[in-house]
This record gives C-alpha cells, sequence and structure tokens, in this order.
C-alpha cells in the first residue's frame, strides 16, 4: 500500500519576490511536503502556470496539494472550483495552511465552498456598485465610458485581411478579441454590397 503525499505548491507574482518563495517553500517544508513545485508568475497572467499543471499531474489518489495561501493557488473562484474538481477526480485532497483547511475532511470541503461563496458574493456587490456609479456618472453628463479599442483599430484590421492574415493572428497582433475583428470585416463587407 502506498502512503499518501504531501506535494506542495509555492508561487510568487514577479522575479523581485524571491524572499515570499523561500517564505513559502519553508512553511510547506515545515508542514511535511515531500515534493514542492514552485514558480514566479503572474495569476492572471496568460502564460500558463507550468508548475502548477506539473503538481496536479504528480499527485496520486490519497495525496494533498498543499499551499501557504489560497491566493498563490487561484486567481478566481471560477479557477478555484475548476483546481478543486481536478483534485477530486483525482481523489487527492487541498490543504491551505494559512486558513487551516483541508479539504479531506467534510468541515475544510463546507469552509472552503462558504468562503467562495462569500468572495462571489463581494465581487457580486462590488460590480452593483460600479453599474450605479456609472449610471449616477451618465445621468450627470460625467461618463465618457471605455475608448472603443477595435472601432479605433479597424484600418488596421481590413489592411491586414487585404495582406491575406487570418483573423485570429489579426486579433492577436492587435491585441483585439476575435469577435471584434469578424465584426470589423462583416460591416466592411456589408457596407461593400450596399
Amino acid at each position: 500500500m502506498t502512503t499518501a503525499t504531501l506535494v506542495g505548491y509555492a508561487r510568487t507574482s514577479t522575479l523581485d519576490q524571491t524572499s515570499g518563495l523561500e517564505a513559502q517553500e519553508r512553511d510547506l517544508t515545515t508542514a511535511g511536503c515531500t515534493r514542492i513545485f514552485r514558480e514566479q508568475v503572474s495569476s492572471v497572467d496568460v502564460v500558463k502556470r507550468n508548475e502548477l499543471a506539473a503538481a496536479m499531474a504528480w499527485l496520486r489518489p490519497g495525496d494533498a496539494l498543499v499551499v501557504t495561501k489560497l491566493d498563490r493557488l487561484a486567481r478566481s473562484v471560477a479557477h478555484l472550483v475548476e483546481i478543486l474538481a481536478q483534485l477530486e477526480a483525482k481523489g487527492a485532497a487541498l490543504r491551505i495552511l494559512a486558513m487551516g483547511i483541508d479539504t479531506a475532511t467534510p468541515t475544510g470541503k463546507l469552509m472552503l465552498t462558504i468562503l467562495g461563496g462569500v468572495a462571489e458574493f463581494e465581487r457580486a456587490i462590488m460590480l452593483e456598485r460600479q453599474r450605479e456609479g456609472i449610471a449616477k456618472a451618465k445621468a450627470e453628463g460625467r461618463y465618457r465610458g471605455r475608448a472603443p479599442t477595435a472601432r479605433a483599430k479597424s484600418d488596421d484590421v481590413l489592411r491586414l485581411h487585404r495582406e491575406g492574415v487570418g483573423g485570429t493572428e489579426i486579433a492577436r497582433r492587435l491585441g483585439l478579441g476575435r469577435a471584434s475583428v469578424y465584426r470589423i470585416l462583416d460591416s466592411a463587407r456589408a457596407v461593400e454590397s450596399a
């Protein structure tokens, strides 16, 4: 019979935070982690977090992924739910040292679910206040909104399209969403056919 392994995951956002990474590693070692995956990458960065993926792949049934704080692991409630589903599918648990949470226990699962719900509620309240502030600013004639980036780049979109560049590549080069690129192209076609 195999013994459960505590697998640590440590992350900081920038290369300048070496001491933060070392502190996490120290805490994970003290907690009994025999294998620690570490990386220095932003949680909201588009870059894939390779070491997190490697830690998840390392886990076996009965193992636990251990982090010092929740924000070292997940960038949002949705991301946390995704990670928890992956752990559950592997038969592994999550331990968050700073919160004393262990999802191998019913109480740990409950606490994490409650905290996730509170975080979602806080975000919803914040968005509601933001919408109210925008409505008030519009009513007072002070709201200008976000600059329409896609429309501002429509000439570039059309030029690249004429050069034979595909929609996905145009979106990547100009920092636009694919849907915006195709909206601009569809608009141009509609004007040409009218």
